[in-house]
């Protein structure tokens, strides 16, 4: 390479050696911010949380802890929908706000980058934070899982698990980028989306066992609508949305040829549930994905092109 190309290529670098900077300073800011701190934080705090507690609670009722050999890919499958929010505001509530808002955004739009380089090495460095917490979260779960409740059952399908979450993940974190982009506010981030989790946390299952509709459930974010696999014994109660693709591919893949049956509670007689249609467990996985697919591409366009057209005062 002689002096002229040298030269070119330190003033012109090529597209991934760039993209690698943008995730490098992401990461960095991140870790400046404790924002990967607080993830890991999260993450223990909730694994720990779930296995102390049932061993708080069988001591204080003086009963044993019976062995539950499919723990971890059961019960320790799904983060949950709180988890879920809680990871992906801690890891993008202010990626995209916060530069406006320290005024960082305009040192880094004068380097050779563009706005759709800046905003994808944003969203892959998201998935890098959120990929190592998730493993750590995993492992954690595995180790604490077998010490709690015994040896573990289809521990092979935890890397299905990890994909699962990841996905689930991602919807709301499309969403808090969505409105950090729009707002320029972190603050307004976290609250907006804190409020559209509320009230899907708090409506969603009033409308799940009440309604005859629940089948709308299915196509917005957060837990969807209740189900049950009746054909197996013990019977596996479920929920349908974007926030349990992980528990409902584990189902899957253990249980392949099951069937979803749908309820809602009978207010004639309390406590009775009545079936009201039935689907395919493969179909409620599918959809489940595909929805969860939708919802990313979706809210990830709007932060995108809220984030290109976004005016910049030097």
């Amino acid at each position: 390479m002689n002096s002229a190309e040298k030269k070119r290529f330190r003033t012109n670098p090529k597209w991934m050696t760039r993209f690698l900077a943008v995730v490098k300073y992401e990461l960095l800011w991140n870790i400046r911010k404790k924002k990967f701190l607080g993830v890991v934080i999260v993450a223990f705090a909730l694994a720990t949380l779930s296995l102390a507690l049932p061993v708080t609670l069988s001591n204080a009722a003086n009963q044993p802890l019976s062995q539950n050999p499919n723990y971890v890919i059961g019960t320790g499958a799904g983060i949950g929908g709180l988890g879920l929010f809680l990871f992906a505001v801690v890891t993008v509530m202010n990626s995209i706000s916060g530069e406006f808002e320290s005024g960082t955004i305009v040192p880094l739009l004068t380097k050779p980058v563009s706005r759709t380089m800046v905003f994808v090495g944003k969203l892959f460095a998201a998935f890098l934070t959120l990929l190592t917490a998730y493993i750590v979260l995993n492992a954690y779960m595995a180790i604490g899982g077998t010490i709690v409740y015994g040896p573990q059952n289809n521990l092979h399908l935890i890397p299905i698990s990890l994909f699962g979450n990841v996905l689930s993940t991602f919807v709301w974190i499309a969403i808090v980028l969505a409105i950090g982009s729009i707002s320029k506010s972190s603050i307004l981030a976290a609250l907006g989306a804190f409020g559209i989790f509320l009230g899907l946390f708090i409506g969603v299952p009033i409308i799940s066992v009440f309604s005859e509709q629940a089948w709308v459930l299915t196509y917005v974010p957060g837990s969807g609508a209740s189900g049950r696999i009746k054909d197996l014994n013990p019977q596996i109660s479920l929920s349908t949305g974007t926030d349990n693709i992980a528990t409902n591919l584990i189902n899957y893949i253990l249980h392949p040829s099951s069937n979803v049956t749908f309820y809602k509670i009978d207010f004639s007689t309390p406590g009775l549930l009545v079936d009201l249609y039935v689907e395919p467990l493969s179909f409620v996985v599918l959809r489940s994905v595909l929805v969860a697919s939708v919802y990313i591409l979706v809210f990830s366009f709007v932060a995108w092109y809220a984030f290109r057209r976004a005016q910049v005062l030097g």
